[in-house]
């Protein structure tokens, strides 16, 4: 994936796993005792049971940390294993980057004997975010293009169901919402070079409406019109775990 070798340099640095998000993980993943990772990045929220990581991007592939699960370079449409190689596949916060959807939710339900757990978002949620509603339009924008409809993935698993996952007000993983309680933080290049939504249009494209962020922090603008998010430990910016589970192992 050309995309990560060039925006997925830090992501070691700014996508540090959220234990609370991780619990979440390890709960859809139940009691499988072995979990390929598809779009694995840097290795982030893998746990021993992990056997495999596939990853297309040599970049975040050498980002991984001694001791990680063994690493291939591969794509989801064409995952290089057998059928029922685990019990169970993860794909966290990857799917809207496939260049086929469909094939790659076959391969997932081909490798996984026993459930498939997707991490997404609901693009209808997000749009209500105060970063892209109000500063980040065009980010937004390029989130429509490229955003999985939740009820389409559950479908396309079979009917799967969907949780929730709330992003809590100190989460370490710097992806999208990350930072809902702490605005000054997208003002930060190296922040948004964690974001692929804010990578990828491009600074000359975010300037105008990360400008009008800096005034309004600057001038107390920002806190007087968010000041109830100072209440909230958590903020549902429309993350979702998709789980396709079935009862028995084949």
């Amino acid at each position: 994936m050309a995309v990560y070798d060039a925006i997925g340099t830090t992501y070691a640095g700014t996508r540090r796993p959220d234990a609370r998000i991780a619990a979440r993980i390890e709960a859809a993943l139940g009691d499988a005792a072995s979990v390929v990772n598809v779009g694995a990045g840097t290795g982030s929220y893998e746990t021993a049971r992990t056997v495999l990581a596939v990853e297309p991007s040599p970049v975040m592939i050498a980002q991984r940390p001694d001791g990680s699960a063994p690493a291939v370079r591969a794509v989801a449409e064409r995952i290089p294993v057998v059928d029922g190689a685990a019990d169970a596949v993860m794909a966290l916060l990857t799917v809207h980057h496939w260049s086929d959807l469909a094939a790659g939710v076959a391969e997932l339900r081909r490798v996984a004997r026993r459930r498939v757990v997707i991490l997404t978002w609901d693009q209808a949620v997000f749009r209500r975010f105060w970063l892209v509603e109000e500063y980040l339009p065009e980010a937004a924008a390029f989130d429509d293009t490229r955003a999985v409809p939740v009820e389409r993935l559950a479908a396309m698993l079979g009917g799967a169901r969907v949780e929730p996952v709330p992003v809590p007000h100190d989460c370490t993983d710097g992806f999208g919402a990350a930072f809902w309680r702490r605005p000054a933080a997208y003002l930060d290049p190296v922040v948004r070079a964690g974001i692929s939504m804010l990578a990828q249009p491009g600074e000359e494209l975010l300037r105008p409406g990360l400008a009008r962020l800096a005034a309004d922090l600057a001038s107390g603008r920002w806190r007087d019109r968010h000041r109830d998010l100072a209440t909230h430990d958590e903020f549902d910016a429309g993350y979702r775990l998709v789980i396709d589970e079935r009862e028995t192992a084949s």
